[in-house]
């Protein structure tokens, strides 16, 4: 197979949330072995006119804007009896952008279930790559949700479930980001071909020794060109918190601006803060954690770092919390903190935020359902509840050796375990490559 076309629902560069950290090496990787055709959406102008030291490694590049609106998404779902989920990215140009390279290639990458209903009825080799079971994740918010809210988010989990089934009966293999999602896909009627196929970590650039050094694009969850440890904000979101300041000015901890209050101790969690999980995932933390923490260590400080914080997120700053927005550099955060913390109800498949923060050797407090898709050989606390991640926290702080120790094993496990190579390695079986080394000509 000579050409390819990774076609994916948000562009695959910069990788600087978890989808697109995923997406892109996942096409740098098929990009060293094939003549790769991207083609996708951009829901964010900035991203329509990648730089040229991502461009260069692909046959051709196609981005198109993605601009319809939730409220007419959800409109047309109604209309058609279809998920919201597909008719947020239904395209008459996608489709027309799409049929012009089928042509031109001998397979598919599908990156994120939104995208499958480009794909053609047979012809070329097709891998989808679900990454996350998304009708799980949406039954989990019906469960979450109240009224009519309820009622649409069942409605979503239903027939986005069927849609999932039904591709991934058509295709030559269904990928999921981890085993237990893959196991929850067979359980739930799913057939064909199910394999997971994890993520990786850029175990170089998160490295505590040498995170001060720029690599060539940006690798974790800010937003920007990487720079030195120092945290400035990209472009602040407007706040209905009077609270709420970008995090640019006061005390710093470890060249880590840290806004108005400075911190003894200080308590980190990473993510794109417009995605609901984190959402939650914080403000739970904010509301129902971090008190009992500061009953034992008042000075502590939690930061949410990550950008586009709703107005939910924005409402949590003050005295005990600091909402960074976009960052320059991740590193500098995580390198800061005295513990990271990964408090999600909701998570599916590997979560980024945690191998990033265990290959920074940073001590972590996880909730089990942000650790079970890991392999961290015990290197990470895993906390039941509300009460239990305070007092597992608490014990990260009453014990900085120990902490420190049990980060340097975190980061030790992270190399034997989550190096990219090795985990995409099982898509050289599914293309057909001869020598996965060769680098296409």
């Amino acid at each position: 197979m000579s050409d390819l076309l990774f076609l994916a629902h948000r562009v695959p560069f910069p990788p600087d949330r978890g989808d697109k950290i995923r997406s892109f090496h996942v096409l740098r990787y098929l990009a060293q072995r094939m003549r790769v055709h991207l083609v996708a959406f951009a829901d964010d102008a900035a991203d329509l006119n990648p730089p040229a030291g991502f461009t260069d490694m692909l046959a051709s590049c196609t981005i198109l804007p993605r601009t319809k609106s939730q409220a007419r998404a959800a409109i047309e779902a109604l209309a058609t009896g279809k998920p919201v989920s597909l008719t947020a990215f239904a395209s008459s140009a996608m489709q027309a952008a799409v049929d012009r390279i089928l042509p031109r290639v001998g397979g598919i990458y599908c990156f994120s279930g939104q995208m499958a209903q480009y794909l053609p009825d047979d012809g070329a080799r097709v891998v989808m790559d679900f990454v996350d079971m998304d009708s799980a994740k949406f039954a989990g918010f019906a469960d979450d949700s109240r009224g009519p809210m309820r009622w649409m988010m069942r409605r979503e989990a239903r027939l986005l479930g069927a849609f999932e089934r039904k591709f991934a009966a058509r295709v030559s293999a269904s990928l999921f980001v981890s085993e237990a999602e893959a196991a929850l896909f067979r359980t739930g009627g799913a057939s064909g071909r199910i394999l997971a196929v994890e993520n990786g970590i850029d175990s170089a650039t998160f490295d505590p020794a040498a995170y001060a050094e720029t690599p060539s694009y940006h690798p974790g969850e800010g937003r920007g060109p990487v720079g030195k440890a120092a945290v400035t904000l990209d472009s602040p979101s407007s706040s209905t918190s009077p609270n709420w300041t970008p995090a640019s000015a006061g005390a710093a901890k470890g060249g880590v601006v840290l806004g108005e209050v400075s911190a003894d101790t200080l308590i980190v969690f990473t993510g794109q803060m417009d995605y609901r999980p984190n959402v939650d995932a914080v403000t739970w933390f904010a509301r129902d954690i971090l008190p009992r923490i500061r009953a034992q260590y008042p000075t502590a400080r939690f930061a949410i770092v990550g950008r586009a914080p709703t107005p939910a997120v924005q409402a949590l700053a003050g005295e005990a919390v600091t909402v960074t927005g976009a960052v320059d550099d991740v590193r500098g955060w995580l390198a800061a903190a005295d513990v990271c913390v990964a408090p999600l109800k909701l998570a599916r498949g590997i979560q980024n935020k945690v191998l990033e923060a265990m290959a920074m050797a940073r001590p972590v407090v996880a909730s089990a359902a942000a650790a079970e898709g890991i392999d961290h050989a015990g290197t990470i606390r895993v906390a039941a509840d509300a009460a239990d991640f305070a007092t597992q926290v608490c014990a990260v702080l009453d014990a900085p050796a120990a902490a420190a120790e049990l980060g340097q094993a975190a980061r030790a496990q992270v190399l034997r375990r989550y190096g990219w190579d090795a985990r995409l390695a099982p898509l050289d079986a599914l293309f057909g490559f001869e020598d996965s080394d060769r680098t296409a000509s």
